[in-house]
């Protein structure tokens, strides 16, 4: 994963190793940077990792469906990380599969393999703020989290579940984003994501993810149990619950490609 390309970034990387982030970010923009590029920082190193995930997709009355995934993640060293997730229930989802090659710089790359079809979908950039497969995910929610994906703002330190949490604002530099911002909620402590507040294209509130239940895996790599997405113009809602989170098992970039998807039934 390729933090940072110009030298103001690279020179605030190696100061970042020393110093707080208060103590050398003067603007608002300049803090925001310094604190996204030290969660960024906090993570690196976990090479690859494996998990059972269930997603739970909930209508404005409540009703609810249930599919069982797993997924994969590899981090890439010079660019955003690779993913693969398989549907294995219920029935008509089973054998969906979905790959995400994210980018620092430029448009994410993401296939959709579609059993019934027996065909590859590649999703179109200008088509990455529809649903992923129903849910209130969109397929830019999806990416990894990459610097160069977002310009940034410091607005506030505020009470969060976490502790203390930093209050930024993420701005998508893509064109093609459904955001216009991103509020993002990160403890002082680990850097870990609390909560985020997503505002659509006419800059109204649209969405709302929130974290729970972090673990400490490899006395280093936090992740959480549970990430709720609340739509706030629809009602809907979708639950991702992971257990059984396994890192550096060994997967390479073979373990990442479009015949990976027709293979990982």
């Amino acid at each position: 994963m390729n933090l940072l390309t110009n030298p103001f970034k690279s020179l605030l990387i190696a100061t970042l190793v020393a110093t707080p982030v208060a103590a050398i970010a003067e603007t608002p923009e300049e803090k925001g940077m310094a604190i996204s590029v030290a969660a960024k920082q906090s993570d690196l190193g976990w090479q690859d990792m494996q998990a059972q995930m269930n997603m739970v997709l909930r209508n404005k009355q409540g009703q609810e469906s249930v599919r069982e995934i797993r997924m994969k993640s590899l981090e890439i060293e010079d660019d955003g990380d690779k993913s693969l997730s398989v549907f294995d229930k219920p029935r008509d989802v089973k054998g969906t599969a979905f790959l995400s090659f994210s980018h620092a710089v430029g448009a994410d790359d993401q296939w959709l393999y579609l059993p019934a079809l027996k065909r590859v979908k590649r999703i179109a950039s200008r088509n990455k703020s529809g649903p992923f497969m129903g849910s209130e995910f969109a397929y830019e929610d999806l990416s990894s989290f990459e610097i160069e994906k977002y310009t940034y703002k410091f607005l506030r330190d505020e009470a969060c579940e976490g502790g203390t949490c930093y209050v930024v604002e993420q701005y998508p530099v893509d064109k093609n984003s459904g955001y216009t911002r991103r509020v993002v909620w990160l403890d002082h402590n680990e850097y870990r994501v609390w909560k985020i507040d997503f505002y659509d294209r006419k800059d109204s509130p649209l969405k709302t993810l929130t974290y729970h239940g972090y673990n400490e895996y490899l006395g280093k790599h936090w992740r959480p149990d549970m990430m709720k997405m609340v739509n706030h113009q629809t009602g809907k809602s979708t639950d991702l619950s992971y257990n059984s989170y396994e890192f550096k098992t060994g997967l390479t970039d073979k373990d990442f490609n479009k015949n990976t998807l027709k293979r990982a039934r």
